[in-house]
C-alpha cells in the first residue's frame, strides 16, 4: 500500500494537523494492515501505538464515505469500525474537509486522542492524589487552575496547592501563569 503512496487526506492531515499538533510522528504507522475478526486484511490510513495500546485514525473523505458510496461499501466501512472496537482499537474518524475548514478543532482532537494513551502512564511512587493530578492534566491538555483540580479531586484548595506545589519539585508540573502567586499549572516540557 506504501508503494502507492499516501492519499491526499492522510498527507494533508499530517502536515497540517499531526505534525504540528503533536511535533513528532513517533508510533504512527500509515495504511497499516491488520487482519481482522473475519480474517481479511484491512488497511488503516493511520495507526497510532505508543506501547501497548492500539489506536486508528481514518480519514474520511466526503465522496467516499458519503455522498457516492454505495450500500455494500457503506455496511463494509461500518463492519470495519466494529471490529477494530472489538479487537480494543480506539477509533479516530475525521472527515477530510474538517482539515481544511477546522483545523484548530481537528488539532484538540488528536491531542485529546494520544492524551487517551498518555493519561495512564505516570511515574512510580506517587500518591493517589500525584497520580490523578498528571492524569487530568494529561486529559485536559490545556492548562489549569488549582480550582479546577480541587473539584476534580474534591479535595479543599489549599491541599490542591500543596499536590501542585509538590509536583513542581519533582519536575512533573510547571507553572503556567503567574509569578508571586501561581494562577495555573500545566504539565511539565520534556526536555531532551
Amino acid at each position: 500500500m506504501l508503494q502507492k503512496g499516501l492519499s491526499r487526506g492522510s498527507i494533508d492531515f499530517l502536515r497540517l494537523i499531526w505534525f504540528p499538533a503533536v511535533g513528532s510522528l513517533e508510533h504512527l504507522y500509515p495504511e497499516y494492515e491488520i487482519r481482522d475478526f473475519n480474517n481479511r486484511y484491512r488497511y488503516l490510513d493511520l495507526a497510532y501505538m505508543p506501547g501497548n495500546v492500539k489506536g486508528c485514525i481514518e480519514i474520511q473523505d466526503y465522496r467516499s464515505h458519503a455522498r457516492d458510496i454505495e450500500v455494500s461499501r457503506f455496511k463494509d466501512l461500518c463492519m470495519k469500525q466494529s471490529l477494530l472496537a472489538m479487537d480494543d482499537w480506539i477509533f479516530l474518524p475525521i472527515a477530510y474537509l474538517s482539515i481544511r475548514d477546522d483545523p484548530g478543532v481537528c488539532k484538540q482532537l488528536v491531542l485529546s486522542f494520544v492524551g487517551k494513551f498518555l493519561a495512564g502512564a505516570v511515574p512510580p511512587g506517587l500518591n493517589w492524589a500525584e497520580a490523578e493530578t498528571l492524569r487530568f492534566a494529561h486529559r485536559l491538555l490545556r492548562p489549569f487552575t488549582p480550582a479546577e483540580l480541587s473539584g476534580h479531586l474534591l479535595l479543599s484548595e489549599h491541599r490542591t496547592r500543596a499536590i501542585l506545589h509538590g509536583l513542581i519539585e519533582k519536575k512533573l508540573l510547571e507553572v503556567a501563569s503567574g509569578k508571586l502567586r501561581y494562577r495555573s499549572y500545566r504539565l511539565a516540557s520534556i526536555k531532551e
